[in-house]
């Protein structure tokens, strides 16, 4: 059976040579070409490598390539820092055997952080290792609505991004690049477990439904944690631009807060204090507190 480390590993590798032109390496493109990145041989001769070699690492076959080949591939592909950090955790992952069991226990949002969300003026959230949505408080209830309007299992970022039944979010400014941040997060989750089942259940599931979600994932993108701007439409104050910043929590990879803010002072800070004037969040089932609501996840 191929290793998943090894299958992902020869995906990302397959993924980054597609996005290569021969011009970018200095090579000329010379003749009618089947592929419109780089060949295999292309990139094997750039980086000292057989193409026999290389054709086996893209192929998931049981291939253990040193630190030096993983620096000439990274170089040959013009990787940048968190590229090549993802392609050596890959590569390092695909050499050791795979443990008999993991744990796959429910994610779970400790107390403090619970607290933390109480106490921000802000709109926030916590999301799980998949982008499940963990947590949330007032504020954020407020500006996006209620999670409790959705079944648990269908609170995540990527398949509410999704839904075809909210397919108007899609025409906001920066749509895609956000969806990108999203998958890459996802991306870099796959990388460290490939075989979870919520990341095979979510990832499953859109690549069925959704050929934009495809597009989008075959690209291959990873990224830890990210920020960026984006434009909320609200009926009642109109339009309110927020920047947004995602922390990883204490205790290793897992859950990340992401955190809605906005310049003090500003007209989008004072549409916002606005809207949270006029809007009273509805009390969340359970407990009756909004930023005390936490839904359970298969980690």
């Amino acid at each position: 059976m191929t290793h998943p480390y090894a299958r992902e590993l020869g995906d990302f590798l397959r993924a980054r040579r597609a996005r290569l032109r021969p011009h970018d390496v200095g090579l000329e493109p010379g003749g009618r070409r089947k592929v419109t990145g780089l060949r295999r041989e292309e990139l094997a001769l750039l980086a000292g490598l057989s193409t026999d070699y290389y054709q086996r690492m893209e192929q998931g076959r049981e291939v253990r390539p040193s630190d030096h080949v993983l620096d000439a591939l990274a170089d040959a592909l013009g990787l940048d820092d968190g590229e090549r950090r993802h392609l050596f955790a890959l590569a390092r992952a695909a050499r050791r055997p795979l443990p008999a069991r993991v744990d796959h226990g429910p994610e779970r949002v400790p107390e403090n952080t619970l607290r933390l969300l109480r106490a921000l003026d802000t709109p926030a959230v916590v999301l799980g290792q998949h982008l499940d949505l963990l947590a949330w408080n007032p504020m954020a209830e407020t500006l996006l609505g209620s999670p409790a309007d959705f079944p648990s299992d269908r609170l995540n970022m990527l398949l509410l991004m999704f839904d075809d039944t909210l397919t108007g979010e899609r025409n906001c400014p920066g749509w895609e690049r956000q969806a990108l941040d999203y998958i890459g997060m996802m991306r870099s989750a796959v990388a460290a477990d490939p075989t979870h089942p919520r990341a095979t259940a979510v990832v499953g599931e859109l690549s069925i439904r959704s050929a934009e979600f495809r597009r989008l994932w075959a690209r291959h993108d990873v990224c830890a944690s990210v920020s960026g701007t984006k434009t909320f439409w609200v009926p009642e104050v109109g339009d309110i631009a927020l920047d947004w910043d995602t922390y990883p929590l204490p205790g290793g990879p897992g859950p990340v807060m992401l955190v809605y803010t906005v310049e003090p002072g500003s007209a989008d800070a004072d549409r916002l204090q606005l809207l949270a004037s006029s809007r009273a969040p509805r009390p969340s089932r359970g407990d009756g507190s909004a930023a005390s609501r936490v839904v359970s996840r298969r980690r």
